[in-house]
């Protein structure tokens, strides 16, 4: 990832404070990241499309699977970087917008592999392994960890994509994209 500036930075570090309040506060690791993107200004969305996050928690709904925090760091950065209004175009259009170059799946495809490089895994359940108990307060302090992680990482993806657009090489994927 590119450097940012000092004014981004501060940006990153407010965002990070309004995630640990609100973690703190009893927002789940999803809503916690991305309600902080829109305390921060870097979301243009009401504060209600929170509840799309809610059901993130735990790897939705304690199910372990995909991490909350994951989840709400990519519809952040989704309700910054998706297509607006998609029905408007024709169908050609918006396949190439999705997989062309430049195409938004490049850059979507970025975040779950810088995810998963940080922290071994994508999963709730492999993420938080080492806690017999989900009350303990360690696991409290990884989801913590993972949470502030993801917002910075999120403040970074959606400079990122301000400033490079959808370039980006392919990682992993399941269309064998180059």
């Amino acid at each position: 990832m590119r450097e940012l500036t000092p004014s981004e930075e501060r940006i990153k570090d407010k965002a990070c404070d309004a995630a640990k309040n609100n973690f703190k506060s009893g927002l789940n690791c999803a809503e916690s990241v991305y309600m902080a993107l829109i305390e921060v200004g870097l979301v243009d969305f009401p504060s209600e499309t929170v509840a799309m996050t809610t059901a993130f928690g735990g790897g939705i709904g304690l199910t372990g699977g995909v991490c909350g925090a994951l989840a709400g760091m990519v519809m952040g950065v989704s309700a910054v970087h998706g297509r607006f209004e998609p029905l408007n175009k024709n169908q050609q259009d918006n396949i190439k917008e999705l997989y062309g170059n430049p195409g938004r799946y490049r850059f979507f495809n970025q975040i779950p592999h810088k995810f998963k490089q940080e922290f071994g895994s994508t999963q709730c359940d492999e993420l938080n392994k080492d806690y017999s108990e989900w009350a303990d307060k360690e696991r409290m302090r990884n989801c913590m960890k993972i949470v502030l992680a993801s917002t910075e990482m999120a403040v970074e993806f959606i400079y990122l994509g301000n400033k490079e657009g959808y370039t980006q090489p392919f990682g992993d994927n399941m269309a064998g994209k180059a």
